[in-house]
């Protein structure tokens, strides 16, 4: 695990709320060893189409949000179940702070045991955040 410092990068905006562990990582990849590579599982179902190739309208498709290490996200992300595979595909995709005004329990004390910084703000606040970098994507 990288040691946690500072973190100066390029933030993305979901703006869904309640963004379940399984829409994170879909439950039929939970199986693989991590080290086969969680990422390309990370949020595969909003990410990809049937036949594997992306989907243009997911935000992390979209060229100035590829390599983002922040998100910044709805209320109530992370819910769902307990499966640590969310944290270590977001960990592993190369997301290092996550910013919410609400987390599911178990993802957020998660987070802390795997090097992912949960960050909890204001709804005002984090729909700011969202509507400027929806406003000037690749912002950092």
């Amino acid at each position: 695990m990288e040691k946690f410092q500072r973190v100066q990068a390029t933030a993305v905006p979901i703006d869904s709320a309640n963004v379940d562990t399984d829409q994170i990582i879909p439950a039929r990849f939970l199986r693989k060893p991590r080290k086969a590579g969680t990422a390309l599982f990370l949020f595969h179902d909003l990410r990809f189409n049937d036949d594997g190739s992306e989907k243009a309208s997911f935000v992390l498709n979209r060229p100035a949000f590829r390599g983002a290490r922040i998100l910044v996200a709805e209320r109530n992300f992370g819910c769902g179940s307990s499966r640590e595979n969310a944290v270590y595909a977001l960990y592993d995709y190369g997301f290092r702070a996550v910013i919410a005004p609400s987390f599911g329990d178990i993802f957020y004390n998660n987070c802390f045991k795997n090097g992912l910084l949960p960050i909890v703000l204001p709804a005002a606040a984090a729909a700011a955040l969202r509507a400027a970098l929806n406003a000037k994507p690749g912002a950092r």
